[in-house]
């Protein structure tokens, strides 16, 4: 029998689809659960539970013992985060002992979710696996995913196993209600009446998962592969939404100083009001920034087939206006 792959963030959006996909493949899954919420999605889901820590070495290494393989999907995504500290623990210090642990449990290879916005490429350019960084960061999220890269990679090296990053771009999809996945949910739904003139980079959920799956099976060690099927300016992206929903959404796009002037206010208000804000400094010069991405070298050297984006926009609006996420328009025809 294989031995049975182990399985971190299982619960969230990227890891309850790869773990639904193992377990389809035949795989065991044993997936880490840090509240009894997780340990029962991953039950659900066909996986084994066990309860534990990120930052919990010793319980990890024993959790993992016996198994071939480790994915650590396990992070905090958030452009406006309420606990900094919280976010870096995960992303880098959480990531880098989740190494040493299958260190110790003898897993030789370590599969590790990392994010296109570690690469820091400089605005104006195409981010791909071998761009400079620029030297700075545009958000804690990117420094914490960055950090946390050169943090498994290290380990990794110093440890003598392998340890490779994927890179998701925006990942879009059923399921993906939070980020980037609300604004364009409000966009369909015509609750987003202002935006940003800006570029957007979206991978599917299925090949993000798809991806993982190909860095484990085929991906050199020590490297990492940008996913990421396809970029939008806003304009193009809007025409897409009118294609594929049926209705033409015209946001008025700010200008640049006056969506910086928005993010302080909205920010100092939510200090005020002691709750995270939907708008801050940081998620804006992230948008401003925009994103322009080559994920060409994973299809070249894994394998992995980009799904087109109507298609990825169509599923995710059939599952949103199932979920009563999106009460403005029709769900589209499924396609015959």
């Amino acid at each position: 029998m294989p031995a049975p792959v182990f399985v971190t963030g299982g619960s969230g959006v990227i890891g309850r689809a790869l773990v639904a996909r193992l377990v389809a493949d035949g795989d065991t899954v044993v997936g880490l659960a840090r509240s009894d919420e997780a340990a029962a999605t991953l039950d659900e889901l066909g996986a084994r539970s066990v309860r534990g820590e990120l930052l919990d070495e010793d319980g990890l290494a024993r959790a993992m013992a016996g198994a071939g393989l480790v994915y650590n999907v396990a992070g905090v995504n958030e452009l406006c985060p309420r606990d900094r500290g919280a976010m870096y623990r995960a992303n880098v210090d959480g990531a880098a002992t989740v190494v040493r642990a299958a260190a110790r449990a003898e897993v030789g290879r370590v599969v590790h979710t990392s994010s296109a916005a570690s690469l820091g490429e400089v605005t104006g350019t195409v981010g791909s696996e071998g761009s400079p960084h620029r030297g700075w960061f545009l958000s804690d999220y990117e420094r914490s995913k960055h950090d946390g890269e050169e943090a498994v990679l290290a380990t990794a090296r110093a440890h003598g196993i392998e340890a490779v990053c994927v890179n998701p771009s925006s990942v879009q999809g059923p399921g993906r209600a939070s980020g980037t996945g609300r604004i364009l949910l409000a966009l369909v739904d015509g609750r987003l009446n202002v935006f940003l003139a800006t570029n957007i980079s979206l991978v599917d959920i299925d090949d993000c998962v798809e991806g993982h799956v190909l860095a484990a099976q085929r991906g050199a060690a020590g490297e990492r592969y940008l996913l990421n099927g396809v970029t939008l300016t806003t304009r193009e992206a809007l025409a897409l939404i009118a294609r594929v929903v049926g209705v033409e959404r015209h946001p008025r796009m700010l200008r640049p100083w006056v969506a910086r002037v928005a993010g302080v206010v909205a920010e100092g208000v939510g200090k005020v009001a002691r709750r995270r804000p939907p708008l801050c400094r940081q998620m804006v010069r992230t948008l401003l920034h925009g994103h322009v991405y080559d994920g060409s070298r994973a299809a070249r050297e894994l394998g992995l087939r980009y799904t087109a984006p109507e298609d990825t926009l169509g599923r995710t609006v059939r599952w949103a206006v199932d979920e009563g996420l999106v009460t403005n328009v029709a769900a589209p025809a499924t396609p015959s």
